[in-house]
């Protein structure tokens, strides 16, 4: 299926809930939907399973998490998997095609590709005990690359993120700051030189996402990179946080400028992103993600660490 058809059978097929993704601060459960034959997996992270946030208003999550799959695709990407806004078993939510295997415990065997086995009654359904996708420690790069290595994070994050010992990032690799890791160990944070990666540090720009964790990093079927859990993002205040500062303060790629670029028309007034956005953010946030754009061409740079918010999530995972 295209991204638009399943973003359309994850509107409209019947939803069924599998189990609990254990782990998660909110509540996650895996599911399915069907419709006329078609089935896929996915995420269904109700509204009425989210805690409270001092710093973000109450019920909004899922809805940022849909405004950033729309910003996405407005800048011509698809880093984040077709999202959107529904009713489902414990109420209205945010349903997301699920990315990687199907987790233990949930079911069939082709659920990975779109089946979870058998349906189960809602109420009946079980806590799924794993942590993936909110992130594992990995075995990382190969022992033969000569560097003590441990990579931080999901699927994806295995071969792009990682925790170094010394002062050198080594070639291929973008220095983001050192982490005491243990009492007497201080290891240097490193994210791969990544062109998908790099297209998603501007996205996190552009939507302020406040928690990029390698985690949230995970592998589509084909390798591509795909990224999740944007629910807590475009704050009117600056929030950016992130494990991927490794271009802070360089150029912007043409290949950013010009998503920039067409995202900035899409967001002007009576376009088209605009008027989706409505109903997902507040009218301030709006405004205040065209500000972000806007600042961004104008500085013609990725963005510095800045503010009194925290610039990296730790732990990293």
């Amino acid at each position: 299926m295209t991204p638009q058809e399943v973003e359309q059978l994850l509107a409209t097929g019947a939803l069924t809930v599998h189990g609990r993704l254990t782990g998660a601060s909110n509540a996650v459960f895996y599911a399915t939907v069907e419709d006329a034959g078609r089935r896929t997996a996915c995420v269904y992270k109700p509204v009425a399973g989210e805690q409270p946030l001092w710093d973000f208003p109450e019920g909004t999550l899922a809805g940022r998490e849909v405004a950033a799959a729309e910003v996405c695709r407005a800048m011509g990407g698809d880093l984040v998997p077709p999202t959107v806004l529904r009713e489902g078993p414990h109420g209205p939510g945010m349903c997301q095609q699920w990315i990687g295997p199907v987790p233990p415990g949930a079911g069939g065997e082709d659920a990975d590709h779109g089946g979870a086995g058998e349906a189960e009654d809602t109420d009946a359904a079980e806590d799924i005990p794993v942590t993936a996708p909110e992130g594992v420690l990995g075995d990382g790069v190969p022992e033969d690359d000569g560097r003590d290595l441990r990579a931080v994070g999901g699927p994806a994050a295995e071969a792009l993120l990682a925790l170094v010992d010394g002062d050198d990032p080594g070639p291929g690799w973008r220095a983001v700051g050192y982490a005491q890791v243990a009492p007497d160990r201080t290891a240097l944070l490193v994210h791969a030189d990544d062109p998908a990666l790099r297209r998603l540090a501007v996205l996190d720009a552009v939507i302020n996402n406040a928690d990029r964790k390698g985690g949230h990093l995970l592998t589509a079927p084909g390798g591509a990179l795909r990224a999740i859990d944007h629910g807590v993002a475009f704050h009117t205040e600056n929030k950016l946080r992130t494990l991927l500062w490794g271009w802070a303060g360089e150029p912007l790629t043409p290949e950013a400028v010009a998503a920039l670029t067409e995202v900035d028309a899409r967001l002007a007034p009576g376009g088209p992103t605009a008027a989706r956005l409505a109903g997902l953010i507040s009218p301030t946030e709006l405004a205040a993600l065209r500000q972000r754009v806007t600042a961004l061409l104008s500085a013609g740079v990725h963005p510095l660490p800045g503010g009194d918010w925290p610039a990296v999530p730790w732990p990293p995972i």
